[in-house]
């Protein structure tokens, strides 16, 4: 099955902040405090262990913002493309599959519908060449095996791939137009010592052929962070405006 084609995005829509928050409660105070700075929200593992998930989801649509779902889908063919078909259902522009299996990869895409695409992880931004080796990958540093992943799940129909902004120019140049890519581990100031290994800055991930960026604790953690996404969302329309 091929590709559905990539969702067309606002200039506002580019920026997605990841709502990682413990309870429901937190993560709509979160949508409450950024306001319209922020068009865009993924929802991940930490939200979905306090059992708010899909009414945290159920109310970022209500308020008309766009929905990824990051739980990272990783088994047999048979139990993704389930998940996938049931999650189909929902407003949920982004899920998040691993980019390591052809074969699941293809029944995943076999099963969505809706407005659903879906984009498969290939190195974790948090992840350098020594972690992949201690994993027993062999292919080098991680943009070897970022690439070969990249072009993998666009042979199974996959829409996308998420991955560090230091891969998107050569995943851009392999795949062509047309191909989501998605980058966070975005850092406007430049690193800040965390556990993220391989950053970069906003409209350098544009330039080198992002369609989106996901930014979390640069807006959690700032002072202001309504002011931050702003920040952020004005560079971004420097880029597409």
């Amino acid at each position: 099955m091929s590709a559905v084609g990539p969702v067309a995005l606002s200039a506002r829509e580019r920026l997605i902040f990841a709502l990682d928050a413990p309870s429901g409660a937190d993560a709509l105070a979160w949508v409450d405090r950024l306001g319209d700075a922020v068009q865009f929200y993924k929802i991940g593992m930490e939200l979905l262990a306090s059992g708010d998930y899909f009414t945290v989801l159920d109310e970022l649509a209500r308020r008309d913002k766009r929905v990824f779902v990051d739980l990272k889908f990783f088994d047999i063919p048979a139990t993704v493309a389930g998940v996938i078909r049931g999650l189909s259902r929902w407003p949920v522009t982004y899920a998040t599959i691993h980019g390591w299996h052809a074969g699941m990869m293809e029944a995943a895409a076999e099963a969505r519908g809706g407005e659903l695409r879906l984009l498969a992880v290939t190195v974790l931004t948090s992840m350098d060449g020594s972690d992949l080796r201690a994993m027993g990958i062999n292919g080098g540093e991680p943009a070897g095996i970022v690439a070969q992943r990249a072009l993998a799940a666009q042979a199974a129909g996959i829409d996308g791939v998420i991955c560090s902004g230091q891969e998107a120019g050569m995943i851009r140049a392999a795949t062509g137009p047309g191909f989501s890519i998605v980058c966070p581990g975005i850092r406007p100031g430049g690193p800040v010592g965390d556990d993220q290994k391989r950053t970069v800055g906003v409209a350098e991930a544009f330039a080198l052929g992002a369609d989106a960026i996901v930014v979390g604790r640069p807006i959690s953690k700032a002072q202001d962070p309504r002011a931050a996404a702003e920040a952020i969302q004005h560079e971004i329309a420097g880029v597409f405006n």
